[in-house]
C-alpha cells in the first residue's frame, strides 16, 4: 500500500476578503474531486490569509506509480488554471513499512 501526499501552495488573484477566497478555492477544490473520486482534498493552511491558500491532497494506491500519476495530474490542474498561481508543490510517498 502506497500513500501519497500532495501540498500545493497558491496565490489567489484578486481576493481581497476571505469571503472571496472561499468562493475561490471551494470550486477548486470540488473540481479536483470531481475529477479524481478517490482523492481527500482539503484546504489545509494560510486559512487566515486572503490571497493564498495551502491545499492538501491525499492518495492511497496498491501501486507507487499510480500514486505517482494522480498526484502529477492534481498538480498539473492547479498549475494550469489561469486565475492562480502555483507557488510550490510538495510530493511526499509513504509506503506501509514508514
Amino acid at each position: 500500500m502506497y500513500v501519497g501526499a500532495l501540498t500545493l501552495d497558491i496565490l489567489l488573484g484578486d481576493v481581497r476578503s476571505l469571503k472571496q477566497k472561499r468562493s475561490a478555492v471551494r470550486p477548486l477544490i470540488a473540481e479536483l474531486q470531481r475529477r479524481y473520486p478517490s482523492i481527500a482534498v482539503a484546504e489545509t493552511g494560510h486559512l487566515d490569509l486572503h490571497r493564498r491558500a495551502e491545499i492538501g491532497v491525499a492518495v492511497i494506491s496498491a501501486s507507487a506509480g499510480n500514486c505517482k500519476e494522480v498526484m502529477d495530474a492534481c498538480e498539473r490542474m492547479v498549475a494550469f488554471r489561469p486565475e492562480i498561481e502555483l507557488l510550490s508543490a510538495r510530493q511526499r510517498l509513504y509506503t506501509d513499512e514508514d
